[in-house]
């Protein structure tokens, strides 16, 4: 059973958002999803608290201590939304558990240099364990500097960078109803689909 884990100590880099996504689109496949809320400010248990009744059903349940209780019979994808100061034994006991580890990045100097020493941790778990572990740059304008900048961080860190994501409204509203971009008429998000799709492949292979 695939067990996804989305992580970054960072707060403010869009967990919950990536996160959701990530569970919207296993939904749109037809399994048997649920999303773990490891975060004390539980934004993905309120999104999933705010999704309407016809969408694709994702199921939510408490991550306590960093530790996963074992999901309902018929579970068949899972994915971990994780606090920020992820670190110690949390992130061990999470890192034991994934099947993949997404770290979402914002172009943000701040965040970059705040997410250095657990990217290289990762990358060194990676090598160690080959757990597969990715970067998604998110809220990513490709015409400022901020997102030059990202791209030559990632460039050294020896991790694969799946996509960016733009900075778009889209997002924020679709959080506030409980929904993702899988869940809408393709041709209403083309362009954000389009950025979501090696992604995905990513996620699936």
């Amino acid at each position: 059973m695939p067990v996804v884990v989305v992580a970054n100590p960072k707060g403010g880099v869009g967990k919950s958002t990536v996160a959701t996504h990530i569970a919207g689109h296993f939904a749109s496949q037809g399994h048997a999803v649920m999303l773990g809320d490891a975060d004390r400010q539980q934004s993905s248990r309120l999104w999933l608290n705010l999704r309407p009744p016809a969408a694709r059903p994702i199921q939510g349940w408490e991550v306590g201590d960093g530790k996963l209780a074992r999901p309902p019979k018929g579970t068949t994808h899972v994915v971990i939304d994780t606090p920020a100061g992820l670190h110690g034994k949390e992130l061990r006991a999470l890192l034991e558990s994934a099947s993949k580890v997404v770290v979402p990045l914002s172009p943000s100097v701040f965040d970059i240099f705040a997410t250095r020493a657990f990217l290289d941790e990762l990358a060194g778990h990676h090598k160690t364990s080959g757990l597969p572990v990715a970067i998604v740059g998110n809220r990513v304008d490709p015409r400022t500097l901020a997102a030059d900048q990202l791209q030559a961080f990632v460039k050294g860190l020896g991790l694969p960078v799946l996509g960016e994501l733009r900075p778009t409204q889209n997002y924020v509203h679709l959080a506030a109803r409980g929904l993702t971009v899988f869940d809408l008429a393709p041709a209403r998000v083309e362009r954000d689909l389009a950025q979501w799709a090696p992604i995905t492949r990513w996620l699936d292979s």
